[in-house]
């Protein structure tokens, strides 16, 4: 339920930026980027407390996911700002 508000809330952030008005300011897609680390960090967190190794690297590679994800949101805003123009 978590990841289907986050989705959301990325799409709408998205939808946002798009009608910004192409003012060239990378600040919204920054904003994106740094929740998306934040979230990554504290999977690791969590992750460096496990027990299980094997579960551990299973969120390891979620965090990956969360960054990469965070960066393309980025790119995509930034991208949608830049077209706007």
């Amino acid at each position: 339920m978590k990841m289907l508000l986050k989705a959301a809330l990325g799409a709408g952030l998205i939808a946002l930026a798009s009608a910004c008005g192409g003012q060239g300011d990378d600040s919204l897609g920054d904003n994106v980027a740094d929740a998306a680390e934040a979230r990554a960090d504290n999977i690791e967190d969590v992750a460096d407390n496990m027990s299980n190794d094997m579960a551990a690297e299973a969120m390891e590679n979620k965090a990956d996911a969360v960054r990469e994800e965070g960066e393309a949101k980025e790119e995509a805003i930034d991208e949608a700002d830049v077209k706007t123009n």
